[in-house]
């Protein structure tokens, strides 16, 4: 029979009960109503279920006075990895009534499972094993594939909204001792089948919400991040706005020097004209005394006219000139600023790019020098292996001598002599090993420059892919400020469109309380023909007294009619009027009925 791993069996047996202390803890929280308290007896064997999982196969520490196994130490690692999680951490270090490492976790797990980040927080620790390698052994639940599958689980319990109170509880020196009575099988488990179908299904329905949340925030934040880089467009434009609006200020300065030079012209032309008919009244004058030279006087005179006004037209030529000159130089100058701008922005360009091309070549120039630096060192080197040779080679030479000389001596001075010609053909040998060596990393240093060559012409490339992206961007900008224009004329569109509404439904409005003021009233005047129709008139003789005032009926008081209770009055007394849109002047109206009164004529009839 093979043996099982024990880890193994431990592993699975966790991981069972996980799957079931979860199941039982939403299905219990949907029927008790998904809110849930601290005394929740479910709620606390998946803490205690939750502790041993993360107990499972943690390495002991040492520590000063004696040996330490806590599973804070992974958890407060989640703090670095998961920022979010920086504000558990810093809750769980101030609350004041806890002081062991122990009791610093289970707040911890309670504080993620009330934030619904429990699943989130541990798979972020699953994915950093290097990091748990240090906390926990090779075979844990935490480093094997029952870890992930318990973080799958835990996302499930998202479902459930907890209230639980972490200060005042005595986290520090609670028994986690898990209860397998809560998690045997009933009938009535057993006949529930319908009931976990349907709390799947709710399951499935709230992740799927809580999906699109995500999503939708996702793309909430894109668009607050378009919004703000068109603010920044906007503000750019407006700043541009300004410097064309002073260059227009400058422009009409200049305009209007302009304008006064050319009005200054005009009065000297003036002057000149009336002095020029001063000069002629004279010359009449004189002609007057005396005719000889009349007719020459009188051409001279005319001759300077067709002159002064020659240059009078010549001086209006100019100043038409001048003025269309000016709106050429105005042209000009936008012009010139609009390539002052772009120019300064290529200008800007070229200054970041020296930058970055003056920095690599700034590296280039300092792994130069350290190679120069090398090379130095290693022909140093050279120099004094050559040096070394050389009184190798001297020596050898002074020992073939001595080997001579020792030959007649003794045989035992040839075998040393050998033995020494040995040892130094070796020593030549390695420095020629050495030198091959030094040949090779000369190579190798060449084909790094070759490779920062090709490195420098890729980001070359880069760059110039770059500036073609940015002029895109541009562009779109561009489309984007005319749409924003559109936009806008749309809207005050829209607002002129809905006053118009208004005002017509203010109209219709008007015309309806009109309508049923009219209605009503004509509704009273049929009740009162109705009343009318069953009454008899009285005779003219009969009625002669006023019922009011009582007094007779005259061509001054005449006599007028109710048609709903019959009495007579004069027209002193009807002194109530009642406006009618039908007619165009105001109806009399009774006193004690409030009906309308028909005034009589003397025939007897209506």
């Amino acid at each position: 029979v093979a043996v099982k791993d024990p880890t193994a069996v431990e592993r699975a047996n966790l991981l069972n009960m996980a799957k079931l202390s979860i199941k039982g803890l939403i299905e219990s929280a949907l029927s008790f109503g998904r809110t849930l308290d601290s005394d929740y007896p479910p709620l606390q064997q998946f803490f205690v279920v939750m502790e041993h999982c993360l107990k499972h196969g943690l390495k002991v520490r040492k520590s000063f006075l004696s040996y330490n196994k806590t599973i804070w130490g992974p958890l407060e690692l989640v703090e670095k990895l998961y920022p979010e999680a920086e504000e558990i951490a810093a809750s769980v270090r101030d609350l004041p009534g806890l002081k062991t490492p122990l009791g610093r976790a289970r707040a911890w797990l309670r504080l993620a499972l009330m934030q619904k980040k429990m699943a989130d927080y541990l798979r972020c620790l699953i994915i950093q094993r290097d990091l748990l390698s240090e906390f926990y052994e090779y075979h844990a639940l935490m480093m094997e594939e029952e870890g992930a599958v318990i973080v799958g689980l835990l996302v499930g319990l998202n479902v459930i909204d907890a209230n639980l109170c972490v200060k005042g509880e005595d986290l520090d020196s609670q028994v986690g001792v898990i209860d397998f009575s809560v998690y045997l099988k009933s009938d009535d488990d057993i006949g529930g089948k319908e009931r976990n179908v349907q709390i799947a299904a709710i399951l499935d329905q709230k992740n799927y919400v809580e999906e699109l949340n995500r999503q939708l925030n996702s793309t909430v934040s894109s668009l607050h991040a378009r919004v703000d880089s068109l603010e920044k467009s906007n503000t750019k434009l407006i700043e541009e706005l300004a410097i064309a609006k002073n260059n227009i200020i400058k422009l009409q300065e200049e305009n209007h020097q302009l304008r006064s030079e050319n009005t200054l012209i005009l009065m000297k032309t003036q002057h000149h004209l009336e002095a020029t008919k001063v000069d002629a009244e004279a010359e009449l004058q004189t002609y007057k005394h005396s005719r000889q030279g009349l007719d020459e006087m009188y051409n001279e005179a005319r001759r300077q006219l067709r002159e002064e006004s020659q240059l009078r037209q010549d001086m209006e030529n100019e100043l038409v000139v001048q003025v269309s000159m000016k709106h050429e130089i105005e042209l000009a100058m936008k012009l010139l600023e609009k390539d002052i701008h772009e120019k300064q922005d290529t200008l800007i360009g070229l200054r970041q790019q020296l930058d970055e091309v003056k920095a690599i070549n700034m590296e280039m120039y300092q792994k130069l020098q350290v190679s120069e630096d090398a090379m130095k060192e290693k022909n140093e080197i050279i120099s004094r292996l050559e040096d070394k040779t050389n009184q190798i080679n001297a020596t050898m030479k002074q020992l073939e001598q001595r080997l001579q000389q020792a030959e007649k001596a003794q045989m035992e001075a040839e075998a040393e002599d050998e033995k020494l010609k040995q040892e130094y053909v070796n020593k030549s040998e390695s420095l020629q090993n050495e030198f091959s060596q030094k040949e090779k990393q000369l190579r190798q240093l060449e084909t790094d420059l070759k490779i920062e060559k090709e490195w420098r012409q890729t980001l070359e490339d880069d760059l110039q892919k770059e500036k073609e992206t940015v002029s895109h961007l541009r562009i779109e900008t561009q489309e984007i400020v005319n749409v924003k224009k559109e936009f806008l004329k749309l809207q005050e569109k829209n607002k002129q469109l809905k006053r118009i509404c208004e005002d017509q439904e203010a109209a219709l409005q008007e015309l309806a309380s009109k309508l049923s003021e009219s209605k009503l009233k004509i509704e009273d005047i049929k009740e009162a023909n109705k009343a009318l129709q069953g009454q008899v008139w009285l005779k003219d003789k009969e009625a002669t007294h006023c019922k009011l005032c009582e007094k007779e009926f005259s061509l001054s008081k005449r006599k007028h009619h109710c048609r709903n209770c019959g009495e007579i009055f004069c027209n002193a007394c009807s002194d109530n009027e009642l406006p009618l849109p039908s007619s165009p002047k105001p109806v009399r109206v009774c006193d004690s009925c409030h009906a309308i009164l028909i005034q009589r004529c003397s025939s007897n009839v209506p």
